[in-house]
């Protein structure tokens, strides 16, 4: 399921054959919380931004519309037009940031809902089911996710619970797999590494999950608090005990240089909001660094957003227009800002990619480390 292609340093090009396509990896995954992204953008217009992977929400959706609902529409692919790998966050996430809305069981989590306050109950058999119903390529194991700083009796605690709810995650989802009536019968399962920032805690826990053969392994609990050279010490602390031979997963990161940080260390897939949410505030990358489209230099600047970008927003639209749409509150700022940035993401894992085909990737890391966080 994984073809690891070759190595510079800890950096990986390879390749993730999944039943709904291969993924050429490092690769990005647009963020789709309830089947949308959020900016306007439909399936249809990842196709023209280089996208790869959609990655939707397991608890937004089991909210809205229901997994039952999506699951009488065909699944995700179906319902919401498409046709490449899809990833489906666990609901694990929200047992972090819901944490004035939740009650941790050893059974699971018990929830009120964000949006009406009725009561919701997710364990690991549930959140199986959900996402079986939802029929997402790859489907993440439950699990607790920690805010840093973590105290380390309850980290413990917490990863011996997390491990548990996996072994129970692996035999429902292996249950469902084998049903007349599921879509995806070939569903995979992701494991979550957790642990805080403790390496002692993060290495057992990498050892006792690995044991497992899942189709693949995500390192969870980061950019939740930790300094980014944290982040990195505990990627550095894991990845030697991650198999080498299944895709490796690093959660909810992050900016362009903690991409590049990431890959340097060892990681495959990555996945954030942040693209497409500080491109709805205005906030544009770029290769030479970050813009802030609010800017008055802006107002008759002809150029496109980024000179080396061949976007189709970059090819046909000029600052001083997207400037003016968003002083103007307009839909289509917020839409054109959201298609530039999932566009750089994704091409600047391509080129990623391409440097580790022509043994260049040291040289392009060097390169761009200390200009793609510069604020233009």
């Amino acid at each position: 399921m994984f073809k690891l292609i070759k190595t510079e340093g800890n950096a990986r090009r390879g390749e993730f054959i999944t039943p709904h396509g291969t993924v050429q990896t490092p690769a990005f995954m647009n963020v789709a919380t309830c089947g949308a992204i959020k900016g306007g953008l439909s399936a249809f217009d990842l196709k023209d931004i280089h996208c790869q992977v959609q990655l939707c929400n397991t608890y937004h959706l089991h909210l809205r519309p229901g997994n039952a609902v999506v699951k009488q529409m065909g699944g995700l692919h179906k319902f919401t037009r498409w046709d490449g790998p899809i990833l489906t966050d666990s609901g694990g996430f929200q047992v972090f940031s819901l944490s004035k809305l939740r009650k941790i069981e050893e059974e699971g989590v018990y929830f009120a809902s964000h949006i009406d306050g009725h009561r919701i109950f997710m364990g690991p058999e549930q959140s199986m089911q959900i996402q079986s119903d939802l029929a997402s390529t790859i489907a993440m194991a439950f699990d607790e996710c920690i805010e840093n700083p973590a105290q380390y009796d309850y980290t413990k605690k917490s990863c011996d619970r997390t491990y548990r709810w996996l072994v129970r995650c692996k035999k429902e989802i292996d249950r469902l797999n084998s049903l007349d009536t599921t879509i995806n019968k070939k569903q995979m399962l992701f494991g979550i590494n957790q642990g805080s920032t403790f390496a002692d805690l993060r290495i057992e826990h990498m050892k006792k999950i690995a044991e497992l053969g899942l189709d693949g392994y995500a390192i969870g609990g980061l950019a939740v608090g930790e300094t980014a050279d944290e982040m990195y010490e505990t990627i550095c602390a894991v990845e030697p005990y991650m198999p080498k031979d299944k895709i490796r997963y690093l959660m909810g990161v992050g900016t362009p240089v903690n991409i590049l940080e990431s890959v340097k260390r060892g990681v495959d897939l990555f996945d954030c909001v942040m693209p497409s949410r500080n491109a709805r505030h205005g906030h544009i990358f770029t290769i030479n660094g970050i813009r802030n489209m609010f800017n008055a230099k802006y107002e008759i600047d002809d150029r496109p957003l980024d000179e080396e970008c061949n976007c189709p927003v970059c090819k046909n639209f000029s600052r001083a227009y997207i400037h003016h749409l968003y002083k103007s509150n307009e839909m289509l700022g917020m839409r054109l800002g959201v298609m530039h940035n999932l566009y750089f993401y994704n091409t600047l894992l391509e080129r990623i990619r391409d440097a580790l085909d022509n043994n260049g990737f040291e040289a392009f890391y060097k390169k761009y480390v200390n200009t793609l966080g510069n604020r233009i």
